[in-house]
């Protein structure tokens, strides 16, 4: 556990060989906490691998759903900051980054703030938080899946004019502890729909206390944008020119559309843009290209 300031410590963990190369992997969500797979995605003769659980996700300590205070002191500013006291506590003078998923956001957000420290990034199912894509997985897919996000925005009952992710994070945060429960548990459903498009790794029952963070956690940044401006990652893209970069992508991925890793790989001269045809936001064969990556990039 390392103490990194407001009340919050992290869970990090070391594995592999401890004179390899440095590797960071962040997890997805926000919310979805360190599980113990992604160690098996680089050669641990190989790679120093880092993992560690982003603020309030259950490894870490407080749980996001402790207090409101809590939710204030949990930003992707506060990320990076935590990413950085690791690799200071650490040792570490530069890391390749691996992000999946919301952990693609985060990748390119400390990248961006600290070119100096990272030797490559790769990236897998690219995930930006920005207000469009916000109002896309939470509004605009629903026309894929009109049952289920029907479910989901009746489970919501917005007021007039209220964008649904923002009325779950009102019944997120109620003082009423059953109110909580229940508008997890719509999110989580919803949340299965969506990634269940061509990915294998669709969960329908989910530890009541990790839910709850999971779903908290995730409108809380998404209802603030990731706590970025709308442009500020397309925009930062010149700082990684010259890093070596790997954007791997279902193509069946409809939570986070091809095309946002496309513009970015545009934006980012001499990456690698790959598109795993029959997979949607996770699967094996993306798994496979992250690995591949790795090995190339040893």
């Amino acid at each position: 556990m390392l103490p990194v300031g407001d009340g919050h410590s992290i869970y990090w963990e070391t594995s592999g060989n401890p004179s390899g190369k440095p590797a960071l992997y962040l997890h997805g969500g926000p919310g979805g906490g360190l599980r113990p797979g992604y160690r098996s995605r680089f050669d641990p003769e190989k790679y120093l691998i880092i993992g560690f659980d982003q603020r309030g996700c259950g490894h870490s300590r407080p749980l996001a759903t402790h207090d409101e205070t809590t939710l204030a002191t949990n930003t992707t500013q506060h990320l990076i900051a935590d990413i950085e006291a690791l690799r200071t506590h650490l040792g570490v003078p530069r890391w390749l980054v691996n992000g999946v998923s919301w952990g693609t956001t985060l990748a390119l957000a400390y990248a961006q703030a600290h070119p100096s420290h990272v030797s490559a990034v790769v990236l897998a199912a690219t995930s930006l938080s920005t207000p469009e894509c916000v109002e896309w997985i939470t509004e605009t897919v629903g026309c894929l899946f009109p049952a289920e996000w029907e479910a989901f925005r009746s489970a919501a009952a917005p007021r007039p004019g209220q964008r649904l992710v923002d009325a779950y994070y009102d019944l997120l945060t109620s003082a009423d502890p059953q109110v909580r429960i229940q508008a997890a548990a719509a999110w989580m459903a919803w949340e299965d729909a969506h990634v269940s498009m061509g990915s294998p790794y669709i969960r329908k029952e989910y530890d009541p206390e990790w839910r709850q963070v999971f779903a908290t956690l995730v409108v809380h940044y998404w209802k603030n944008a990731g706590f970025l401006s709308p442009t500020a990652l397309r925009d930062g893209m010149p700082t990684l020119h010259g890093i070596p970069g790997v954007l791997i992508q279902g193509k069946l991925d409809v939570s986070s559309p091809a095309g946002v890793a496309w513009d970015l790989h545009k934006a980012w001269p001499g990456s690698q843009f790959v598109l795993v045809d029959d997979e949607g936001h996770g699967g094996p064969k993306m798994i496979q290209a992250m690995t591949a990556a790795f090995t190339e990039l040893a």
